[in-house]
């Protein structure tokens, strides 16, 4: 898994934010389309291509991209 594949898989799932606007940086919760619904179509997202549980605690503390990718190259480390 690359970070670049994340960031566009999560761009993907924004239908009104331009998909270039998304970057490894992009605070999620800043976007104007951010919801809660958002944080739980990542952490199927993240379910179905990767295998890993995010939990809403997680998501919480998740700004970025980055910081979702970070979390789950932890939890992979640790199956």
């Amino acid at each position: 898994m690359q970070l670049t594949e994340l960031v566009q898989k999560i761009a993907e799932e924004f239908e009104d934010t331009p998909k270039e606007q998304i970057t490894a940086i992009t605070k999620l919760k800043d976007l104007e389309e951010w919801s809660s619904m958002h944080a739980l179509i990542i952490i199927a997202l993240i379910d179905n291509h990767y295998d890993i549980i995010l939990t809403g605690e997680e998501m919480i503390d998740a700004q970025t991209p980055t910081d979702i990718y970070n979390i789950i190259l932890q939890k992979q480390a640790n199956k």
